[in-house]
């Protein structure tokens, strides 16, 4: 089979990767703390110098979404760099979806029922008997005065691998850092923090991912064109 074929087709699966995140971008722009994904490919050369593309790196967006006002106690986001850190089957996972609540136990947990954690890595628990619970920049969570625990803020390393988790929530393979200086970073109670994803954006790249798409599929049915039509040409030559 011609080279071109070969490269050609590595470049299609790479822009149905891209094609696939963009469309999952899409899908969750109204997803609370949703954080925008992109994947990006390196060309990798054969023995024969033909420049083929790799499996591709994917990295999560920073940009912090826009901030929704609910004046629900138990709804939090974060300013700034950093994510809640949840309990899950699989391990702790982190995420910027603060839209919380209490269990039937006391446990603050998320929407999904993943306990949320204090700095120390432990569960949070409240008591609803005891009134409306107050939060403060730097996670301090109090009821009628008295301190329950803080709400930890985590901030990932930078080389830290990362993958999705349930709901908004990231998996790293290095655990996150404990935020102890809430001069840039904090959290905003009685807000919840809206995904970062910019639709029109993401539209735009969906249209030239597609586009792109399509012109390999053209220049793959020339090159086997021209294959087809050099057998054909060999085989009468005989």
């Amino acid at each position: 089979m011609e080279p071109s074929l070969y490269v050609s087709l590595s470049g299609q699966l790479a822009l149905q990767r891209r094609l696939d995140t963009i469309a999952n971008n899409v899908a969750n722009s109204a997803t609370s703390g949703f954080r925008a994904e992109n994947v990006t490919f390196d060309s990798i050369l054969s023995r024969r110098e033909i420049a083929y593309s790799g499996v591709g790196n994917t990295t999560f967006s920073n940009a912090s979404g826009s901030l929704i006002q609910t004046e629900n106690p138990l709804d939090m986001a974060i300013q700034g760099d950093a994510y809640f850190a949840i309990a899950t089957p699989a391990g702790t996972a982190y995420t910027r979806d603060g839209r919380f609540r209490a269990s039937a136990t006391g446990d603050l947990e998320t929407l999904e029922g993943f306990r949320v954690l204090d700095s120390g890595g432990a569960p949070l628990q409240i008591n609803p008997a005891l009134g409306p619970v107050q939060i403060a920049r730097n996670g301090l969570a109090s009821q009628n005065g008295n301190r329950i625990g803080t709400i930890g803020l985590f901030k990932l390393p930078v080389d830290a691998a990362l993958s999705r988790g349930p709901g908004a929530g990231l998996v790293s393979d290095k655990p996150g850092e404990t935020v102890i200086d809430f001069s840039a970073t904090g959290i905003a109670q009685g807000y919840v923090e809206g995904a970062n994803v910019n639709p029109m954006l993401e539209m735009t790249r969906m249209i030239a991912v597609s586009r792109s798409f399509e012109a390999l599929s053209a220049s793959m049915d020339q090159s086997d064109r021209k294959l087809v039509d050099a057998i054909r040409a060999l085989g009468g030559a005989r």
